[in-house]
């Protein structure tokens, strides 16, 4: 019962999240965390961060973690064939319309309109993590100032200055990051 509930579960997450990983936490977190307490939101901000660092979309990555988390290697199997199936058969079926209708005004029209609503989606994650990282929280209204993560917002604001400013590359920020806190959390 609990591997088909796994299946069905990362089936809906592969078959509801259009624009990559990034737009699927907020589906995942609600999925994973909220309605069915499969991980703690903490347990949900390290599987995010676990899922970035190693190779692979992230809605995948989440999809072993928790298989193998709740039911061993039998789950994380039948998580991750359960988010791929969906995405394999939209892009097969896509590229068939695609081709098929590509001059169509309908489907560009269908395309940009897609946009703003994967954009939204992403926001929504980035806000939900960067919350969870500066305060310990994935809701705006539960913010004590007075327990702001000071080491976080210090980290984060270097990594995006490395980022933006010296283009430094992700997996140079990704290691740094990781070197940087670790001895900062062990002098504080």
């Amino acid at each position: 019962m609990m591997l088909w509930e796994l299946f069905a579960v990362y089936f809906q997450i592969g078959l509801f999240c259009f624009g990559g990983g990034y737009a699927a936490m907020p589906l995942i977190q609600s999925l994973i965390v909220e309605q069915r307490g499969w991980l703690t939101m903490a347990e949900y901000s390290d599987l995010v961060t676990i899922a970035e660092m190693t190779p692979g979309p992230i809605a995948i990555n989440s999809a072993t973690f928790v298989g193998q988390k709740m039911a061993g290697l039998a789950g994380a199997i039948v998580c991750t064939a359960g988010c791929v199936l969906p995405s394999f058969l939209i892009v097969l079926a896509l590229a068939w319309a695609y081709t098929k209708y590509r001059k169509l005004s309908l489907m560009q029209s269908i395309l940009k309109s897609l946009r703003p609503a994967v954009v939204a989606m992403i926001a929504g994650a980035a806000l939900t993590i960067l919350l969870m990282a500066f305060f310990g929280t994935s809701t705006l209204g539960e913010i004590d100032p007075a327990g702001i993560r000071w080491i976080e917002v210090l980290l984060f604001l270097v990594s995006l200055f490395l980022l933006r400013k010296k283009k430094a590359g992700p997996i140079t920020i990704i290691f740094g990051t990781a070197v940087a806190g670790t001895l900062l959390y062990l002098l504080f």
